[in-house]
């Protein structure tokens, strides 16, 4: 029977680690909440987007490994396609036995942008759309939600109809995170919480991590790499040029495959940019009318304005002429 290398080598891939991807907008609080998940300070937070992408572990209660990738900038639209690529392809490598959750943070403080949903509508576009299987939606400011005594549920009845969209695209997986809490109990709590979550979506999927395609090229070309590894060991007998010439082809080997992921995710950036590009344009299209419409009803409103203080005007003039009328009566031969 013949084996398929990349199937082969997913089957082998360690069972005891959880791989999490944290994403959202530089700002929303994805370093904090991989640092609450964690439970020390692994990410450095920073408002800015060019920061670094990066994997910190811990080991869960069961024993097993949580990786938790934070990704600085990761979907900031202003980057070049080269830059974010690269992220992108970094991201997949930390990550390369899959993703069993994917963490959107949104924060409370902050109004939902149509960056925001663009970022949702690019991660789809780069993963594919069964990644939504695998989303959490975390709302990181619980403390301003406990400080104006609302709930989730109060603060959700307020969302535009496009977030409510992306909550239930993802199964209606949703949390909110206080980062800023020193209770240790509430900190271990959340954490809990959130991790029943993960679990969930990865029982939802049959306990398999996220596969891409991004993931089976880079498994293809780790797979090929090992194998021409396994070659030039085995041909230790050989010159030293033909070792020589075996490791390069090594090198051109995963090259190339690093290449068409690298090429892969351009494109898929791309799409994604120019769908916000669009959708940007439509609603710049649907402001001007809105404005163009609020000239014309403030030209109505003024005219409206003017008639009814010409009447009120007449009206006086009347009540004046009446008055007079009254006081100074007709001659009775008139």
């Amino acid at each position: 029977m013949e084996v398929d290398p990349i199937n082969d080598l997913e089957l082998t891939t360690a069972s005891n680690s959880v791989n999490i991807v944290i994403v959202g907008k530089a700002g929303n609080g994805k370093s904090a909440t991989g640092n609450s998940i964690l439970g020390w300070e692994a990410f450095f937070s920073n408002l800015s987007p060019s920061g670094v992408i990066e994997l910190q572990r811990t080991i869960l209660n069961d024993g097993r490994i949580l990786n938790v990738i934070d990704t600085p900038g990761l979907f900031d639209f202003s980057t070049d396609f080269e830059v974010i690529s690269g992220e992108i392809i970094k991201c997949i490598e930390l990550a390369k036995d899959g993703i069993h959750a994917v963490l959107m943070v949104f924060s409370i403080g902050s109004r939902f942008t149509r960056e925001e949903e663009a970022a949702f509508e690019s991660i789809k576009s780069l993963f594919g759309d069964k990644i939504t299987n695998y989303m959490i939606i975390v709302f990181t400011g619980g403390d301003i939600l406990e400080s104006k005594k609302k709930s989730l549920k109060d603060y959700m009845s307020l969302f535009p109809e496009t977030l409510r969209n992306i909550i239930q695209q993802c199964n209606n997986r949703v949390i909110v995170f206080d980062n800023t809490t020193r209770n240790m109990i509430k900190r271990e709590g959340q954490v809990n919480e959130l991790l029943s979550l993960v679990e969930s979506a990865i029982a939802d999927n049959g306990g398999k991590p996220y596969l891409d395609k991004i993931f089976a090229k880079l498994k293809e070309g780790a797979f090929l790499q090992h194998e021409n590894v396994k070659e030039v060991k085995a041909n230790e007998g050989c010159s030293k040029e033909e070792l020589s010439e075996l490791m390069k082809e090594n090198i051109r080997s995963y090259n190339d495959q690093l290449k068409h992921v690298i090429e892969m995710a351009e494109e898929k950036q791309k799409l994604s940019t120019e769908w916000l590009g669009k959708q940007l344009a439509k609603e710049q299209d649907a402001r001007l009318e809105a404005e163009r419409f609020a000239r014309e009803s403030q030209k109505e409103l003024y005219e409206i304005q003017k008639l009814r203080k010409e009447l009120n005007d007449a009206r006086k003039r009347y009540e004046e002429f009446r008055r007079f009328d009254t006081m100074y009566p007709k001659c009775a031969i008139l």
